[in-house]
């Protein structure tokens, strides 16, 4: 049985692997997995990947992934090479590059569709020419995305706490459903650039396999202890289950 600790990922959003292993020392016993994103990435490579799972912590690799099917299929062999348990592809408009993700991780990594980012809103949506029925209905959108991903093989998808209950609804409880834009009650009505977020204990409840958390851990002035009321919240979601 999962622990609430195991479905918080913290995000290593730093330029140095200095600073992505001091992170990884302080938070690897209050965490269940390090996301490595691609600023850190770029700066440190397959090395720090490397020194996380040298100390017993798992990996998500988000990438985002957005190429020819043929490209993102060798990439994510490589990505596959590195013993991650996520990595991620956007769905984009290729159902046959998330297939050639699926294809070329050989079924050592979990790849997830990164169906719409958090970042963005309706109206971003809608600018970027859309047709106004998904730019109205945010969760249609993503729905459209997970199902193409679903149909190609992939573990799950990437998407706001907000979607989680209607995707798993949709597509049962093995479809993992990763939730970044976590952000605790008490952050609420902090300024953010992140425009659909829930809480940790409603998108639990609402299916979430995995919260990203980050800013409310990073920005505390005791990150550990951050973590531990965090993980709080989820058990106590988990046992209201």
């Amino acid at each position: 049985m999962r622990s609430a600790t195991d479905y918080i990922v913290f995000p290593l959003d730093v330029p140095s692997p200095e600073a992505a292993k001091e992170w990884v020392t302080l938070l690897s016993e209050e965490v269940g997995m390090f996301k490595v994103g691609l600023e850190l990435f770029i700066q440190a490579g397959p090395d720090i990947v490397r020194f996380i799972r040298s100390r017993g912590a798992r990996v998500f690799l988000d990438l985002k992934l957005h190429d020819i099917p043929a490209t993102v299929a060798r990439a994510m062999a490589r990505v596959a090479d590195l013993d991650v348990a996520l990595a991620t592809v956007h769905c984009g408009e290729s159902p046959e590059m998330l297939g050639a993700a699926v294809a070329g991780s050989g079924g050592k990594v979990g790849v997830l569709g990164v169906t719409v980012l958090t970042s963005v809103s309706s109206e971003d949506i809608a600018a970027a020419g859309f047709r106004p029925e998904l730019a109205a209905d945010m969760t249609r959108l993503v729905m459209n995305r997970a199902e193409t991903a679903r149909a190609a093989g992939c573990a799950g998808i990437v998407c706001s706490g907000l979607e989680a209950a209607a995707v798993k609804k949709a597509f049962g409880p093995d479809f993992l459903a990763v939730t970044p834009g976590i952000r605790p009650a008490s952050a609420q009505d902090s300024p953010d650039d992140q425009k659909r977020v829930t809480t940790p204990g409603q998108a639990v409840r609402w299916g979430a396999d995995y919260l990203v958390v980050g800013r409310p851990i990073r920005d505390a002035a005791d990150p550990r202890e951050a973590a531990r009321r965090i993980a709080r919240e989820v058990q106590t979601a988990l046992a209201a289950a």
